[in-house]
């Protein structure tokens, strides 16, 4: 064996790492960590896997079988991300410009508490106009610098802290039934509630910034997944019309995310149509989808974009939804969960002690 031989091996086993962890239930943050950058991971996965057959001579078995799993890994990664790419079926219907009862748009912001560039954020809202306005991560001055924005958003929701985990909710329509709730841990807040269209329609909100599995935040994705799973059951049971959206601290493509869905039946509109990318505005090359707005599949979509960047570490999200309950006949909810998945999710919010 020659030294390139042994680069390129030592290489690959390294590579393999990522996709084993990921594959596992294991819900220390280093692990869950892997489920984050999937895309990365494909693409390094590629570039070994070329250097991988330019190295090998493939005259023994150990050459064929690192190609292989380099190539299971490969397969394995490409399979969880490719629903968010236009090579799929969009899960979420296109509005097509008739029979219109009620539309909504939303605009989600993780402003990062030490940003002081207000004027960023403040602009993006008077350009695209959103009817609801969540920021994260605001503390009071926050509160005080979006503090203009009451003559347009008469409808708050205030919550300012100082632990990266302060919230706040504007609306231009009605908001009733508020609630506050700290579902999983004393210090970490989320808002549920309904919001009344203009044609009257009373929609359930659901908005979430719950704890990321990080050295620096929570030794596992416990409390995380508890928090997302809970309210996904919920929702389920609920049966009405939701939207829930925030910084979930989650990629779309995680076990936990994806059995939020089943759980709770509400719909991607990312599917089929990219990844929207929101997180880590400062490294082009390692950015995933943080920022989520889910709804009932009574919800077609008008309009999905990323904002600029207001000098946070997150681009603020922008969705714009028309109420059309006919578009239930046409729009399949995710598969529902399985007996394993329901006892996997069971356990997950018990070991997070809801309140």
């Amino acid at each position: 064996m020659n030294i390139s031989e042994i680069i390129i091996t030592i290489i690959s086993l390294i590579m393999l790492v990522p996709t084993i962890a990921s594959m596992t239930k294991f819900d220390q943050w280093w692990v869950r960590g892997f489920d984050f950058p999937r895309i990365q991971i494909s693409v390094l996965t590629v570039i070994v896997l070329i250097f991988a057959i330019i190295t090998y001579s493939f005259d023994v078995v150990w050459h064929l079988i690192i190609l292989g799993l380099l190539l299971t890994s490969f397969f394995y990664q490409t399979i969880k991300i490719l629903p968010y790419t236009i090579f799929s079926k969009k899960q979420v219907l296109a509005y097509q410009k008739k029979n219109s009862v009620g539309t909504i748009s939303i605009l989600v912001s993780n402003v990062l508490k030490t940003n002081r560039n207000s004027e960023k954020l403040i602009s993006h809202v008077y350009k695209n106009q959103p009817d609801l306005l969540l920021t994260l991560e605001t503390d009071c001055y926050w509160e005080n610098e979006l503090k203009e924005l009451e003559i347009d958003y008469p409808f708050t929701v205030k919550i300012p802290k100082d632990n990266f985990y302060g919230m706040h909710l504007f609306s231009k329509l009605q908001l009733e039934e508020i609630e506050v709730k700290y579902i999983i841990e004393s210090d970490i807040p989320s808002i549920h509630g309904y919001v009344r269209l203009e044609n009257g329609q009373k929609i359930k909100i659901h908005c979430l910034h719950p704890k990321p599995p990080s050295p620096t935040e929570n030794d596992t994705s416990t409390n995380r997944d508890a928090e997302l799973l809970l309210v996904g059951k919920e929702v389920k049971k609920d049966q009405e019309s939701v939207l829930l959206f925030g910084d979930l601290n989650d990629v779309a493509w995680s076990r936990t995310t994806q059995l939020f869905q089943k759980l709770s039946g509400l719909m991607d509109p990312r599917i089929g149509r990219g990844f929207f990318n929101t997180f880590n505005v400062g490294y082009a090359f390692l950015r995933w989808p943080l920022d989520h707005v889910f709804h009932t599949n009574d919800f077609t979509l008008i309009e999905l974009k990323r904002l600029k960047s207001i000098d946070s570490d997150h681009f603020p999200m922008f969705i714009k939804l028309n109420y059309e309950p006919r578009a239930e006949n046409m729009q399949d909810e995710p598969e529902e969960a399985n007996g394993d998945e329901k006892d996997w999710a069971n356990e997950k919010i018990a070991n997070g002690k809801p309140k």
